[in-house]
């Protein structure tokens, strides 16, 4: 994911995703400190690379508990037998806390 800062210069960090009901769903392993998702939230411009190509997409908070622990569930499915230390942070109360759901993937705003 790449994430522009206030000067205009783009930051860029690998991301986990999973897909839930079709709709794919990213979080901050480190929470509210994370400088990306503090930069998402005050709606800085967002990319992902899908395909090889870079797009532009919007990260909707979610906050439907019910739906926070199904993706909780989907990332141990998907990476527990490979990275375990990383998807217990993941999948942890303050990473749960920043779920979010990628909208208008490829959508210019």
């Amino acid at each position: 994911m790449r994430v522009r800062h206030a000067d205009g210069r783009w930051s860029a960090r690998p991301i986990w995703v999973v897909v839930i009901d079709g709709a794919a769903y990213v979080r901050s392993a480190f929470g509210h400190r994370s400088g990306w998702y503090r930069r998402v939230l005050a709606k800085a411009a967002t990319e992902i690379e899908l395909g090889g190509a870079v797009v532009p997409v919007r990260l909707v908070p979610v906050d439907e508990p019910a739906l926070v622990d199904r993706v909780s569930e989907g990332y141990r499915a998907k990476y527990v037998l490979s990275w375990p230390g990383p998807v217990q942070t993941i999948t942890g109360p303050e990473a749960a806390a920043t779920t979010m759901r990628l909208a208008n993937v490829g959508e210019v705003s």
